[in-house]
């Protein structure tokens, strides 16, 4: 896992299965993403079987054969969808490939498991949702920010335990080293990365749900500017919103593309919650000005504060469970809704940034 970049996020931790070799095969295709990588090992973590692998670029199949060795490299993505045997494909395509990929692997019989973001416009959404539907696939997505955090996901365990009583406010900030110089084309078109609140406010806004517990929010603010990169204008390298749920919570997110060089970590992800009866910090990947690296936790509540070292001690329970869930056909790792949910405000967001942004310019 390298903690300079953020494209190459890729954790791994102790093998926890929950099923036998052989019980739940899984193929890999479209590795537009580095975090494809972290998809796959949280699977191969909790004992899903790498059958396939698929990309129509020969230098990234061979990089991914390097690093998993066990997978087969398939001559065509109907080689994966023809096999009876695959339950599972997960990809991480270019950011407006992804809900056409995964419809055609849904109507194939199979559950889907893309990276973040789902979509890059609310027609693939609801495009995703009729398709999911109607064959009673899932449409899984990897918002690895809090699914694959040992802290951030210890966060929530905490709040379902009544640790800090209601939760009434959220606040992240999103932090990520650009990397101008490594990054592929399509990460500066618009249009094939959705905008930032699309893209890394998926991740954000999937938190806010989930430590809320909320099912729908109102977008009160949303921003997007493009600062300091004028020879790339379609990045947009500043983005904030500010939400309210349906049960009164508030949230506010800042996500940018500006961590300097010198910081040790490809971004100071930082996690706010405010309870009734206590509060919740999160430093998810650093510790700034220290090298004790990241995935802290503080809680405060009305008895005392707690330094809570999560790395290493809490897992990476999301992929075990989704794996049951598909082949329960059950709902534990996350609900489609959620997932869906999601996507679907940090896609609202950027049409209210967007026409903010348009208004301003013109006016």
């Amino acid at each position: 896992m390298s903690s300079q970049e953020g494209h190459s996020y890729a954790p791994s931790g102790k093998p926890n299965p929950v099923v036998q070799p052989g019980d739940f095969v899984f193929a890999a295709t479209h590795l537009d993403h580095g975090h494809i990588y972290g998809q796959c090992n949280g699977l191969i973590e909790a004992g899903a079987t790498l059958k396939y692998v698929y990309d129509s670029d020969p230098a990234r199949v061979a990089a991914f054969l390097k690093r998993y060795p066990q997978a087969q490299q398939a001559d065509s993505l109907d080689r994966i969808l023809e096999d009876n045997s695959v339950h599972l494909v997960t990809s991480a395509a270019i950011p407006c490939q992804r809900a056409a990929l995964g419809c055609q692997v849904m109507e194939s019989g199979k559950d889907y498991f893309t990276d973040k973001a789902p979509f890059t416009t609310l027609e693939q959404l609801a495009q995703a949702k009729v398709t999911a539907s109607q064959t009673r696939r899932k449409y899984m997505v990897y918002y690895s920010e809090r699914l694959h955090v040992e802290s951030a996901w210890y966060a929530g365990e905490l709040i379902r335990q009544g640790a800090i009583g209601q939760v009434i406010q959220v606040i992240n900030l999103a932090p990520h080293r650009l990397s101008k110089s490594s990054r592929p084309a399509w990460f500066f078109d618009k249009a094939q990365y959705g905008g930032i609140l699309t893209d890394i406010g998926s991740h954000q806004f999937e938190q806010f749900l989930a430590y809320t517990g909320a099912q729908n929010a109102r977008i009160n603010f949303a921003r997007v500017d493009n600062f300091a990169n004028p020879d790339q204008p379609g990045l947009e390298d500043f983005g904030e919103a500010s939400l309210t749920a349906d049960h009164g919570a508030s949230y506010y997110c800042r996500l940018d593309w500006f961590t300097p060089d010198g910081m040790q970590s490809w971004g100071d992800g930082r996690l706010f919650i405010l309870g009734t009866t206590g509060s919740i910090e999160v430093r998810k990947y650093m510790d700034f000005g220290r090298d004790t690296g990241g995935d802290l936790l503080l809680l405060a509540d009305q008895h005392k504060e707690q330094l809570i070292d999560c790395k290493g001690k809490v897992g990476f329970p999301f992929f075990g469970q989704l794996i049951l869930d598909c082949l329960n056909r059950t709902e534990n790792a996350m609900t489609q809704a959620h997932a869906f949910k999601a996507a679907e405000l940090s896609l609202q967001a950027q049409a209210l940034a967007d026409q903010t942004r348009a208004t301003s310019f013109n006016s």
